[in-house]
């Protein structure tokens, strides 16, 4: 086996204030949206209806849609029937091929997440926005933005050598 760079005191320190605030924020995002007018949507559900309202037509294919918000798909499939099963939501077969399927936000999901937004933005703000100085919030978001760049270079890299591996 190879050898590991073991993390220094600094790094081990600044590692597990980021899986504790990135844990503390979830949670705090979650607990707000048990609000009445969040009318018993989670999280997932919430980030999944706005990524659907910022598309065009309001409509992403199924695949699209779980790599966009990082989820496998099976979980964004049982994600999206339960949210169809509410109507937020509608799934169809895509008219560009009959291999995939598409979801598509409906009048009544919308107005779901138009009821859930300012809640949801609410405690965005009181958990992250709010808590940085404005040099300190932009910063965080050039760290983020390096990181999500580096990360989906290492998951495409990772990707095809499993399909070189095949």
């Amino acid at each position: 086996m190879a050898s590991v760079e073991w993390l220094d005191e600094d790094q081990q320190k600044i590692w597990r204030n980021y899986i504790r605030v990135t844990g503390m924020v979830g949670e705090h995002l979650g607990l707000a949206l048990e609000h009445p007018a969040c009318d018993g949507m989670n999280l997932p559900e919430y980030e999944l209806l706005v990524r659907l309202s910022e598309a065009p037509e309001q409509t992403l294919r199924m695949s699209d849609l779980a790599n966009d918000l990082v989820y496998s798909r099976s979980r964004t499939t049982h994600a999206v029937r339960r949210m169809e099963q509410r109507g937020w939501v509608e799934r169809r077969p895509c008219p560009d091929d009959g291999r995939g399927i598409q979801c598509t936000l409906t009048s009544g999901g919308l107005a779901a997440l138009q009821a859930a937004a300012p809640v949801h933005v609410r405690s965005v703000r009181e958990s992250v926005v709010d808590l940085l100085e404005p040099d300190q919030y932009r910063a965080l978001g050039a760290i983020l933005e390096t990181m999500v760049e580096r990360l989906e270079l290492l998951q495409a890299e990772r990707s095809e050598a499993r399909k070189a591996a095949d």
